[in-house]
């Protein structure tokens, strides 16, 4: 099986880490791979530059093409009628109306979306139910954090983004009387941790949340998009409407009960063991690209 992957973000976020760990998981199972990105790191493949010229090359050469975003989905789309394509769809927001959507979301074979939510995205933009697959973010397993008491902080993701709540984090901290640490490094910061807290106004997923579970962190996160799907109110974290008393309330009991805080620590961990691995991930990714690749021979 040669696959053709297309990426056309410029910077390293959630997207890219998981096509970085399905790159390496393929690789394992014995697929061959060809990436075009923007994104200059996707370590240890170095991807040729994303483009119309590059992609024509390319997809002589490959047996099917996964298109990792909305850019790549439409370069693929248009460019190579005649390629199986397989779309991930990670962004929780409704599919733009319009002739030229129509199209777009009729050509590929199968979309991979990253939750539930999304999928229902998909169907309510006329998309059938045959040509969904819901495939969730995976993540490598990591040992468990020491065990932090949930007063000893507050870790958040920074972002400059007015939608991912770095505001309302700093406000509902102030107000809950817990100290915050915003930061853009997670991998290295979640184990000082007391509490993660996740706020967002729309989320495909949100796989930081499966991070922060790895390393069995009580969570504190929005009840928006793809979150309910990780976070299960009281047993793997709390769910919170997106208003800084709300979300303070939720820190301060979990901050006074360390049994609660530890309870919804193991359950995110047990959880994103048992739903959320890389091998998981990689396995449901190869299984649909076999279905498609059956379908056209």
């Amino acid at each position: 099986m040669r696959v053709l992957h297309l990426d056309s973000g410029r910077s390293r976020r959630g997207g890219q880490i998981q096509l970085e760990i399905l790159l390496r998981g393929l690789a394992c199972r014995g697929v061959e791979q060809r990436l075009l990105a923007r994104a200059p790191s996707f370590a240890p493949f170095a991807p040729a530059p994303f483009g119309a010229r590059g992609v024509l090359r390319a997809a002589r050469s490959c047996d099917l093409i996964h298109a990792h975003d909305g850019r790549s989905h439409s370069l693929a789309a248009l460019l190579c009628p005649s390629k199986p394509l397989v779309v991930s769809r990670r962004v929780a927001f409704p599919v733009r109306d319009g002739w030229t959507h129509r199209w777009k979301y009729r050509r590929p074979a199968l979309f991979l979306a990253v939750s539930e939510h999304v999928a229902d995205r998909l169907r309510q933009a006329g998309v059938d139910d045959s040509r969904i697959r819901v495939v969730h973010d995976g993540l490598p397993l990591v040992p468990t954090s020491p065990e932090v008491a949930p007063r000893s902080g507050v870790v958040a993701l920074q972002s400059s983004d007015p939608g991912k709540g770095s505001a309302l984090a700093a406000e509902a901290c102030r107000r809950a009387g817990l100290a915050l640490h915003l930061t853009e490094n997670l991998e290295s910061d979640l184990p000082a941790a007391g509490i993660f807290l996740y706020l967002s106004q729309q989320e495909g997923l949100g796989s930081a949340l499966i991070l922060a579970g790895l390393h069995a962190k009580p969570i504190v996160a929005s009840r928006v998009g793809g979150i309910p799907e990780i976070v299960q109110d009281g047993r793997t974290g709390l769910l919170v409407d997106n208003d800084a008393d709300a979300v303070a309330a939720a820190l301060r009991r979990l901050a006074d009960d360390a049994e609660l805080a530890r309870r919804c620590g193991r359950g995110a961990r047990a959880q994103a063991v048992e739903r959320f691995s890389d091998d998981r991930m990689v396995e449901q990714t190869l299984a649909a690209y076999q279905e498609v690749l059956r379908r056209v021979r």
